[in-house]
């Protein structure tokens, strides 16, 4: 522990998906000195339908745990 979970909309590659889960992996060694043994990232990818009941769950429900708040609506992505 700690687990990073990244949902996002369908579309980026494999080699894209490879170099954020370092990153963040690299951010999380460094702000909270984790160690590489207890670190996991998931990343999930969503259509833009898909997407709508996630970030209702996701976001719209769970705001008190949201560190940043999105400025978008959702439906602007259909």
């Amino acid at each position: 522990m700690p687990h990073i979970s990244v949902k996002m909309l369908k579309g980026r590659s494999d080699a894209q998906k490879e170099k954020l889960a370092q990153e963040l992996k690299n951010t999380l060694k460094q702000v909270l000195g984790a160690s590489d043994k207890y670190i996991s990232v998931s990343i999930q990818d969503y259509t833009a339908e898909e997407w709508q009941e996630q970030f209702k769950q996701e976001i719209s429900d769970n705001m008190q745990n949201v560190w940043i708040k999105p400025e978008y609506d959702p439906k602007d992505l259909l």
